[in-house]
């Protein structure tokens, strides 16, 4: 039981920090540098992509043994433009200015790495839930990325908050953080902060798990000792 909920959970935590897509793996670098302008836009994005990976990620674990492995990539292709027309349609419908504003980068999730990626390495291989969570786990992760990287560059370059005005703030915007140079100054000052956070938190995990393995190897080798001992006080 206990490695069944580990097969399931590991997916989901793994997607947000160990593999995360944006700041780990760097995957999705085009959308990722272009859209997150602003905040809602990399939200939105975020949550589209969110949506098709884990819809696609289902549907292609439940025909894992039927596609063959020759066409294989054509059918990944079709089975995540399905969902991304769906997307596409929704947003098209219900929110006209942000699909607008978002343009091509909606229609082009079909060819997304990140999820060819999940389709080809873990919903190929693995059962229907674990790569559910897979999806949302790099959904997720790839979600917090952008919207990390809307907010800071929105914050720096327009001087506002989800499109709300900060007073004086506005006054004091550098552009350059919403133009290119900017994209590519903040995504890898948050791919060295974020993988430096991961690493620290990994080797203190590391250091923790290797002490209590000493310990218990020398409580284990400490009881023939002290039986010996007993042994031969009789």
């Amino acid at each position: 039981m206990k490695d069944r909920f580990k097969g399931v959970i590991e997916p989901f935590s793994n997607g947000i920090v160990k593999n995360n897509p944006t700041f780990r793996l760097v995957l999705g670098t085009c959308p990722t540098l272009a859209i997150t302008t602003a905040a809602l836009n990399g939200l939105t994005m975020g949550l589209a992509t969110t949506f098709v990976l884990i819809c696609s990620n289902f549907l292609i674990s439940l025909l894992r043994n039927v596609i063959p492995d020759k066409v294989r990539i054509p059918a990944y292709v079709m089975i995540i433009a399905a969902f991304v027309t769906v997307v596409d349609m929704v947003m098209a419908k219900f929110l006209p200015d942000l699909h607008k504003t978002l343009g091509l980068y909606i229609p082009l999730i079909v060819v997304n790495c990140i999820i060819m990626a999940r389709a080809e390495a873990f919903s190929n291989q693995n059962a229907p839930l674990p790569s559910v969570m897979d999806g949302l786990g790099v959904g997720i992760g790839f979600t917090l990325a952008l919207t990390v990287m809307g907010i800071i560059r929105e914050f720096l370059g327009a001087g506002s908050f989800f499109g709300i005005e900060i007073p004086y703030l506005s006054n004091y915007a550098m552009t350059i953080f919403i133009m290119p140079a900017g994209a590519f100054f903040v995504y890898g000052f948050l791919i060295v902060l974020f993988n430096a956070a991961v690493d620290a938190i990994q080797k203190k995990i590391d250091a923790k798990s290797a002490g209590q393995k000493h310990h218990v190897l020398h409580a284990e080798s400490a009881e023939p000792e002290a039986a010996n001992n007993e042994g031969g006080a009789e």
